[in-house]
């Protein structure tokens, strides 16, 4: 029988109670104030609440059907206490100091509403910025990985992180570490590559940006989500435990050991048949046990209700929420469904054990003290003239910054940069769209499509706009087109009518991002082709025919094929979902003014149809003679060019390392044309015999080098053999010894200089402590 309980809000003892003093080790306050609370007490820390869900006929998630109940009223909840409050700010439009007077009213209520006085974590989307209504709109993470430069992702987060405090969040649903494995994915626009090493330096930078400012950072989706079979979205995941281990998992390990990052998101896939979401062995074993995360996991929107309702490997509720707890799901978001009363009525009947609930209820409760939320009440709300600004010039200027560092030229045949004085026509669905800056998990694209009249809130310029500012002294045309899918005829003839009148057409093709197929890219805006979408190719195809020198501008989420394109536009120039600054920045880089410094994180197909273009593949999985069947890309990884070129030479490779050793691997990299620019330098290693089948080469480390015209610099990299480790034939990461091959150049497949190395020694067997990058020293000749 349960004691009666003070009223809600009511003192349950002295001040000295030990969970009220901050002095005390976190472990010993949490533990007291554990044993203090009911079962029903702690189940209520699991639990997250949308104070503001979605419209249901236009949702901002993948939904249950709530049609036939009523979901809980925040005053239903709030006396068991409350685990976390969902995007207060990110679900419908808000002002900003209106959402933050809102989020500190409902924190008030959630703390007065329990005996303890304990408000909750409250959490946003932060994938390409803060997302809430007038926040300053980054690029996406494809841009991230176009960078190749950690250090300016991690100054865009911690801008980003900065938002979020001052509007009284505590933690971010960002980064995504999802590897690409089939860019007909809807989600490829929210990842940063193909590379995990790629993947794991740039979203540990954003972990690190977001957690040194005091956000959480979540880390998704723990795993195997973008290895969905075909693309599509939430299918099952056809990856064995080598990809698994080798691939996917490896940026977590990284953004978890370096980045810090103090909560992890489940996958909604399956990998062979178990449900990510109710996987022990994936979310406890490996995860924890393993990896050494002490964190929260959370689970992704309606996650654990799917194990019921999608993957159907539970009957009820109850049984799906004691299959996540079993699992190591600690709070289940967005709002309560299985953690609630289903689950204590399966504790209550002995189905699950109450240390499982103390175990999860204990790590909610750590992860609340550290954010000073054991400690007192919430601060009161700002007044309308201290209002937070969300888009302040320095995030403006950061978010410039990112937009032309992340702009890939993949082909010039010396049109660009174009000329001031010239006839230029601006054309296609893109030209004149300030939806085409914008991802998925960005404001206007995520809610604002839902609300038309809205102002998006931000100052957004378009490609066309943008040129006219940047080319006052061009005579510009605009013929943009209405629709991404160009469905009228109208629209090519006024392309084409423009391009045969100018000097130069610059032609604006790609996605626009919405969610569960309202988009050509997004979450559940899968396709089955990398063909332009709709009738784009045929578009460009009649303004090529025009003979006017064409520029194609790839504003999208994902890579496309250039099939019928690539060798007959003049240049061609990919910006992936470049932010509220991506107009002025591709203006700049058409101009000019700015370096094109951006390189591929994702191939580039030759056609649309056909196998995914990956380049970390084996060898039998690259082109050879006995397929008929081509997967080598148009464009590969690693490819951008410049406005200068830059040659490489004198390679030097350590001869023998042990297999617990490093060798140097050191080349000269000169700047051999009249402009100053940036190279990326990239090192690859291959692995010629090994005990398993082992990637042709993989991205080991590279290094930014901006040099002067005629100035050379030498690029040295330190490797560690643990860079050369892999899953065994046990399933055990081993470093093996033998002959590694080594390469540096431009690209993937663009390797100018060679050599190799030995291991000597015994064969290693790795843990997660191993060395995970490789460092770089760039001395100037």
């Amino acid at each position: 029988m349960t004691e009666a309980l003070p009223a809600a809000g009511a003192p349950t003892g002295p001040a000295s109670e030990p969970w009220r003093d901050p002095a005390l080790p976190t472990a010993e306050r949490v533990a007291d104030l554990l044993a203090r609370m009911t079962t029903e007490e702690k189940a209520g820390q699991l639990a997250g609440f949308w104070p503001t869900p979605a419209a249901p006929g236009d949702p901002v998630a993948p939904m249950e059907d709530d049609s036939h109940e009523t979901a809980p009223a925040l005053e239903d909840v709030l006396p068991n206490g409350l685990g976390q409050l969902t995007r207060v700010f990110g679900t419908a439009p808000v002002p900003a100091a209106e959402g933050a007077a809102r989020l500190r009213a409902l924190q008030r209520r959630v703390a007065e509403g329990n005996r303890f006085g304990l408000p909750a974590i409250a959490h946003e989307e932060c994938l390409n910025g803060f997302m809430t209504w007038g926040a300053t709109i980054f690029p996406s993470p494809p841009a991230w990985g176009a960078t190749f430069d950690p250090e300016l992702v991690e100054e865009m987060a911690a801008a980003i992180a900065a938002s979020m405090r001052a509007a009284g969040v505590h933690q971010g649903l960002a980064p995504v570490l999802d590897v690409v494995r089939d860019p007909r994915w809807g989600r490829t626009e929210e990842c940063v590559g193909e590379d995990p090493q790629l993947v794991g330096v740039i979203g540990t930078a954003y972990v690190r940006g977001l957690e040194r400012s005091g956000i959480v950072a979540t880390l998704k989706h723990f795993a195997g989500y973008s290895a969905s079979r075909s693309g599509r979205n939430m299918a099952p995941a056809p990856v064995g435990p080598r990809e698994l281990a080798d691939v996917i998992v490896e940026p977590f390990v990284m953004a978890l050991r370096e980045g810090g990052a103090r909560s992890v998101m489940h996958s909604y896939t399956d990998v062979d048949g178990m449900p990510a979401a109710a996987d022990p062995r994936l979310l406890t074993g490996l995860l924890r046990d393993e990896l050494g995360f002490t964190g929260i996991v959370v689970s992704d929107y309606f996650g654990v209700s799917f194990l019921q309702s999608r993957h159907n490997v539970a009957g009820s509720r109850g049984e799906a929420a004691a299959s996540a707890l079993r699992a190591g799901i600690d709070v289940e978001l967005p709002t309560v469904r299985c953690y609630g009363e289903p689950l204590i009525d399966e504790v209550r009947r002995g189905a699950v054990p109450e240390d499982l609930l103390d175990r999860a209820a204990s790590r909610v409760l750590t992860l609340k003290a550290g954010l000073g939320l054991l400690d007192g009440p919430p601060e009161p709300a700002p007044s309308a003239d201290d209002a937070p600004d969300f888009d302040p010039p320095a995030h403006r200027a950061l978010a410039r910054r990112l937009a032309e560092e992340s702009i890939v030229l993949l082909a010039n045949d010396g049109t660009l940069p174009l000329r001031p004085g010239a006839r230029i026509a601006v054309t296609g669905p893109l030209a004149a769209d300030p939806f085409a800056m914008t991802g998925c998990y960005t404001f206007p694209s995520h809610v604002g499509r839902s609300h038309p009249d809205l102002p998006l809130g931000v100052e957004m310029p378009t490609l066309a706009d943008a040129l006219r500012g940047e080319l006052p002294g061009a005579a510009i045309r605009v013929a943009a087109g209405g629709d991404v899918l160009v469905p009228d005829d109208a629209d090519i003839d006024a392309a084409v009518e423009a391009a045969r009148d100018a000097d130069v057409c610059v032609l604006a093709l790609g996605d626009r991002a919405g969610l569960f197929g309202r988009g050509t890219s997004g979450e559940g805006s899968d396709t089955e082709t990398l063909a332009l979408p709709g009738r784009q190719a045929r578009l460009a195809q009649a303004v090529l025919a025009t003979g006017t020198p064409t520029v194609v501008v790839l504003l999208a989420g994902r890579p496309y094929a250039m099939e019928g394109i690539a060798g007959r536009a003049a240049a061609i120039v990919q910006a992936f979902f470049p932010g509220q600054e991506g107009g002025p920045a591709l203006a700049g880089i058409l101009s000019g003014r700015a370096e094109p410094s951006g390189r591929l994180p994702i191939s580039m197909p030759h056609g649309g149809t056909g196998p995914p273009v990956v380049y970390l593949r084996s060898r039998m999985d690259g082109p050879h003679e006995w397929s008929a069947v081509d997967p080598a890309p148009a464009f590969p990884f690693g490819h951008g060019l410049t406005w200068t070129r830059f040659d490489y030479a004198d390679v030097r490779v350590g001869e023998r390392a042990a297999t617990d050793g490093t060798v140097t691997v050191s080349a000269v990299v000169t700047n051999v044309g009249e402009r100053a620019g940036t190279e990326v330098v990239q090192l690859y290693l291959a692995d010629p015999v090994a005990s398993v089948v082992r990637p042709a080469r993989w991205l080991a480390g590279w290094a930014r080098v901006r040099l002067e015209p005629g100035a050379a610099a030498r690029v040295a990299f330190t490797v560690h053999a643990d860079r050369t480790s892999f899953t065994g034939p046990d399933l055990r990461r081993i470093v093996e010894p033998g002959l590694i091959e080594v390469a540096v150049g431009r690209s993937s497949l663009d390797l100018p200089l060679h050599g190799s190395f030995t291991l000597d020694g015994p064969v290693r067997v790795l843990g997660p402590d191993r060395v995970l990058t490789v460092p770089v020293e760039i001395t100037p000749l």
